[in-house]
C-alpha cells in the first residue's frame, strides 16, 4: 500500500511540473504573439521594405538647409471597387532640407452612398522614408465622405537634413481603398431607395 502512495505522489509531481512547463510555454506564446506586430514594424523600418513610411513624428530642426533643393513628386491611384475620384492639387513640390511644407489633395465621393476611405502611402526610393516626416496626413485615419461630396484633405511634411545628397526626387504615392463597412453601405443604399 505504501508502494501506491508513493507512486501518487511521484505521479503528482511530475503532473505539476507539466501543467507549470505548460502554463509557461503559453505564457511565452501569449508574449510573442503580442509583441510580433511591433517586431515586424521595427523590421519594416530598419529595412525599408516596400517603401513603408514610418511616421516619425520628429521634431523638426530649424534649421533650413537652403543649400540643397529636393523635389516630392505625388502620385495617386484609387484601388479597383473605390468609387472616388482622388489626385493632388500639384504634381510635385521642390523643398530644401528641414523646412516644411502643406500640400492638398482632393477627394471626391462619385457613388451614391456613403464611403469610407483609407489611402495607403509609400516613397521611393524606399531608402528615402527614413528622411520623410509626415507632422499631419489625412492617411492616418479614415475618411468618410457623403455621396457626391467632395474634400480637400492636408498633408504637412518636412525632409530631414539629413537625407543623403544623392537623393535628389523623392515619389510619395498614395493608394485610397474603400474600407466602408459593407453593412452600412446597405443600410444606406436602402435609406437612398426610399
Amino acid at each position: 500500500m505504501s508502494d501506491h502512495v508513493g507512486e501518487n505522489q511521484a505521479l503528482n509531481v511530475k503532473n505539476k511540473r507539466l501543467v507549470a512547463k505548460l502554463f509557461g510555454a503559453i505564457v511565452l506564446m501569449f508574449g510573442f504573439g503580442f509583441a510580433l506586430v511591433p517586431l515586424y514594424d521595427v523590421f519594416c523600418e530598419i529595412t525599408g521594405i516596400n517603401g513603408r513610411l514610418v511616421n516619425n513624428n520628429q521634431e523638426q530642426s530649424t534649421l533650413v538647409d537652403k543649400s540643397r533643393t529636393v523635389r516630392l513628386q505625388f502620385t495617386t491611384s484609387v484601388a479597383p471597387g473605390m468609387p472616388w475620384q482622388f489626385k493632388p492639387h500639384v504634381n510635385y513640390v521642390d523643398v530644401h532640407p528641414g523646412e516644411s511644407k502643406v500640400v492638398k489633395f482632393l477627394a471626391s465621393n462619385q457613388s451614391g452612398a456613403n464611403i469610407t476611405g483609407q489611402a495607403i502611402p509609400s516613397v521611393s526610393p524606399g531608402v528615402a522614408s527614413l528622411y520623410l516626416n509626415k507632422t499631419e496626413c489625412f492617411c492616418f485615419q479614415q475618411q468618410i465622405l457623403k455621396s457626391g461630396e467632395s474634400v480637400d484633405m492636408g498633408l504637412v511634411f518636412f525632409v530631414s537634413t539629413e537625407i543623403p545628397a544623392d537623393i535628389k526626387t523623392l515619389t510619395l504615392s498614395y493608394t485610397l481603398f474603400n474600407v466602408t463597412d459593407p453593412d452600412s453601405v446597405q443600410a444606406v443604399d436602402l435609406q437612398a431607395a426610399l
